[in-house]
């Protein structure tokens, strides 16, 4: 398999949020064709879009009805062709989300599946018997909030979500299913596309026996060890890359919550025929508290290093790495993990671009991230659109484990909304977004930070990100280096280097709002060497101490 895609880097474009092209209020693929031009000047390869397909929305499209048309609110398969042939001429390639863990509960599948348990569809989908109780087959609770399982009337059994209850996980033990996804994701190949990002791929195989999980506060058990990273995982992928993916030369990234750098590098060595990266969730569950994301709490800088250093060290030489800071089910990044003040935003945002883009791995661009998007903190209930935020709001007030106030104070920084608010294109009304209502409330700072100004200003954060996508491409060792921790102990700087041959690239990003000093007397560092600073200057004493402003980023590039 051609590793292509190592140099590139690839932008994730949310599609309700990106570009509505004709005045719904809900962005649509004529208008990702429209900002085509502007994703080109910015300098990626990659688009991931997310869910396109035929999809009643519960989940914002997560949970799809139908793989082989198109949800009209977003368009029509004419329009898609369109966009990958359009896409060529700028020498973008296509990544499209697939969701094959679990369909919408309006699929043909499902709806055969419900009418009887001699239907030959009746497997494709997870049945049980209700237990001795007459209550759920186990006691596993939702992501989205409640039980795991639902009740059918017609059968008298239950059926597993481990989403929401319009979203019933898929059989993978059933060949035919399988073949029929085959089918299906060979079908998107042929129409073009150049890999695809599969969505919680490590939840396909369960455990077979169903049992219990570890009771929570919330009075569900925890069912995550019986579902992720299952029995039959390595070989239902390793089945689906001889399928589909074998000579077709794809982009292939699993999103793998719960995942073990052990668990990683099977998926990724290139030598098993399985994928060729995945996401995982360590650095974003930095900071989480007894209820989760809904409890935000502090969290450490020598913990984030912790984490990225393992994963830089462990798929160094076997397996790949995908680096990201945020996406559709983040927050933003910089609120995030960075400064999201007037005052320091956009500087950073800078430090946090400089420091994602030189680890070794695949950089991953969330829509927005390039003109500094932050999150919304929509002050009402009303304002999120959400099914997680909704019911776990719901369930977690109801059960009294957190009050309002904590409730929308955790909503307000970790919630999949903070980042799914529309682009913001310019200053007009809505942002440029739309000429309707959009589906959501457009971020109140538009004015201060959209696309527009940001390309109208040389010193923004958009050229930053266009300069790091380009120093890509030119410099091999940002690809290929190798990865060395410096002063992991510290709380407040991030340096590491990266070594290829006979060069070096030194980094330092200070993840504060202070003014630092750094002992660099063991690296060869000097103005004449400096690669990328996202401020005007550096000062460097004789000793090689380095001031640092707050939230600098500086990059040294020596060659020996």
């Amino acid at each position: 398999m051609d590793n292509w895609w190592k140099d590139k880097v690839v932008y994730q474009i949310y599609p309700r949020s990106f570009k509505d092209s004709n005045g719904d209020g809900i962005g649509d693929i004529k208008g990702i064709i429209q900002k085509l031009p502007y994703l080109a000047e910015l300098g990626i390869n990659i688009i991931w879009l997310s869910p396109v397909y035929d999809s009643p929305d519960d989940d914002n499209g997560y949970d799809i009805r139908d793989y082989y048309s198109i949800n009209e609110k977003f368009g029509t398969m004419e329009d898609l062709e369109i966009l990958f042939e359009y896409a060529k001429q700028f020498d973008i390639k296509i990544m499209m989300d697939m969701v094959v863990n679990h369909t919408s509960d309006e699929h043909y599948w499902f709806k055969e599946s419900k009418k009887s348990k001699q239907n030959p569809y009746r497997d494709y989908y997870i049945w049980k018997d209700p237990n001795e109780e007459n209550e759920p087959p186990n006691n596993w609770g939702s992501s989205f909030g409640g039980s795991a399982w639902e009740y059918d009337e017609t059968t008298k059994q239950y059926y597993l979500h481990i989403f929401g209850k319009k979203q019933p996980d898929l059989n993978w033990e059933n060949e035919k299913l399988r073949k029929e996804i085959y089918e299906m994701m060979n079908f998107w190949v042929d129409k073009g596309v150049s890999g695809f990002r599969l969505d919680v791929i490590n939840m396909i195989s369960k455990q077979q026996d169903f049992p219990d999980g570890l009771l929570r506060e919330n009075g569900w058990g925890k069912g995550s060890p019986y579902y992720y990273n299952g029995p039959r995982i390595h070989e239902f992928l390793q089945e689906m890359n001889k399928e589909v993916f074998d000579g077709n030369d794809l982009i292939v990234v699993g999103e793998m919550p719960r995942l073990s750098l052990e668990d990683a590098i099977k998926y990724t060595d290139s030598a098993r025929n399985e994928i060729d990266m995945v996401f995982h969730f360590e650095h974003t569950r930095l900071g989480e508290g007894e209820q989760g994301k809904w409890t935000p709490q502090e969290w450490n800088l020598t913990e984030l290093k912790e984490i990225l250093s393992e994963w830089q060290y462990t798929l160094n030489d076997v397996g790949w790495n995908s680096l990201y800071w945020s996406n559709h089910d983040q927050p933003r990044a910089i609120s995030r993990f960075g400064n999201d003040s007037k005052k320091y935003r956009e500087i950073s945002g800078k430090m946090l671009a400089i420091c994602l883009h030189f680890h070794k791995g695949t950089p991953y661009i969330y829509q927005g991230e390039e003109i500094g998007m932050i999150n919304p903190y929509f002050k009402k209930i009303s304002d999120y659109r959400d099914t997680e935020v909704i019911n776990n709001y719901k369930q977690l007030i109801s059960d009294r484990l957190l009050n309002h106030e904590d409730m929308m104070k955790g909503i307000k920084e970790r919630s999949r909304d903070t980042a799914r608010t529309p682009m913001q294109w310019n200053s007009q009304d809505y942002a440029g977004f739309t000429d309707g209502i959009p589906w959501i409330p457009i971020s109140d700072n538009y004015l201060i930070i959209n696309a527009e100004k940001a390309k109208n200003d040389e010193d923004s954060i958009f050229y930053l990100y266009k300069e790091l996508i380009q120093l890509r491409k030119e410099l091999p060792i940002i690809v290929e280096g190798k990865y060395d921790i410096i002063y992991p102990e510290d709380e407040d700087v991030y340096a590491f280097s990266r070594k290829l041959d006979t060069e070096e690239l030194i980094i330092i990003c200070n993840f504060t709002d202070k003014e630092l000093s750094k002992d660099l007397q063991n690296f060869k560092i000097n103005k004449e060497n400096i690669l990328i600073n996202n401020y005007d200057s550096i000062v460097i004493n004789q000793n090689n101490k380095i001031a640092l402003a707050p939230y600098q980023s500086v990059v040294f590039y020596n060659k020996f």
